[in-house]
């Protein structure tokens, strides 16, 4: 935790959408922490505003290499000003970039992988999966093809 904090900084990094919703559902277990946010629309920053300081990185995929890196610079503007203690994310790609980002600064990492991935983790938790701290699926059967992710419950 850095110096002269009273809370730990915990930054919540979800895609707008199906990723955001289910990121939400678990606030309660943030609520005592200090809460940044990171999503992808302008449309949900008013929604996360109400919960703590809101960043909007924008949408990005493997398909638009440019967008990419212009959220990639968003997300380490982001990281060098709030210096997370933990992130928390459900993905998708724009997840990906900030938790990345974020471990180069030692930030610690929780992946929360989506319910629509019923039979192997997605491709940005398998490639943020050397670098986190906890990856959690919310089926089973995933946890048990790899070393290292767990299973706890669903969120949805």
């Amino acid at each position: 935790m850095v110096k002269n904090r009273k809370k730990p900084r915990v930054c919540l990094a979800a895609s707008a959408g199906g990723h955001l919703s289910q990121l939400l559902r678990l606030t309660d277990s943030w609520e005592q922490y200090e809460a940044i946010y990171v999503s992808t629309l302008d449309g949900v920053a008013k929604k996360l505003q109400q919960l703590g300081r809101t960043y909007i990185a924008g949408e990005c995929n493997r398909q638009h290499p440019f967008k990419t890196f212009s959220v990639l610079l968003q997300c380490i503007k982001v990281v060098l000003k709030e210096r997370p203690d933990v992130v928390i994310s459900t993905g998708a790609a724009p997840g990906f970039l900030i938790c990345i980002t974020a471990k180069m600064v030692g930030s610690k990492i929780i992946w929360i992988d989506s319910i629509a991935n019923i039979q192997q983790l997605s491709m940005s938790g398998q490639l943020i999966r050397p670098f986190s701290n906890l990856i959690l699926t919310q089926w089973p059967e995933v946890a048990r093809k790899y070393k290292n992710v767990e299973y706890v419950g669903a969120i949805i």
